[in-house]
């Protein structure tokens, strides 16, 4: 089960290794643009930082196998081992929502979390879950 979580923590990885790699350009370097542009950061709330638990990722597939996941771990899982898979979780959610938010990234995401919702549903298998 560690082997399967830890090549799909490298497969998403690589996903955002590719994502990250665009440039992005700026055309107008003007000091109001900038100023808008800092703003506009600023202004962002708090529910769009990755990581934090139960956010969405923007991708129906990944949110329906993170809840479901989560579901599992949370009501079927022995307490010894569901610390690890919060863990897994967390990870998953915060690659995912980085590589939902690169257009290049997101069209492939899809089929990534289906790809694990495939590979869990074996791994938990043993819990009793269902995904």
């Amino acid at each position: 089960m560690l082997k399967r979580i830890s090549l799909s923590l490298c497969v998403l990885v690589a996903f955002l290794l590719v994502g990250c790699a665009k440039t992005e350009t700026n055309t107008n370097s003007s000091p109001a643009a900038n100023t808008n542009r800092a703003a506009a950061t600023a202004t962002t709330p708090a529910s769009t930082t990755a990581g934090t638990t139960g956010e969405k990722v923007g991708v129906p597939e990944c949110d329906e196998f993170i809840a479901a996941y989560e579901s599992c771990v949370s009501g079927k899982v022995p307490e010894a081992a569901r610390a690890q898979l919060k863990t897994a979780v967390e990870q998953w959610r915060s690659s995912w929502r980085k590589l939902a938010a690169n257009p290049t990234t997101r069209a492939t995401l899809a089929s990534a979390c289906k790809q694990q919702a495939e590979q869990a549903r074996i791994s938990m298998k043993p819990y009793g879950c269902t995904f």
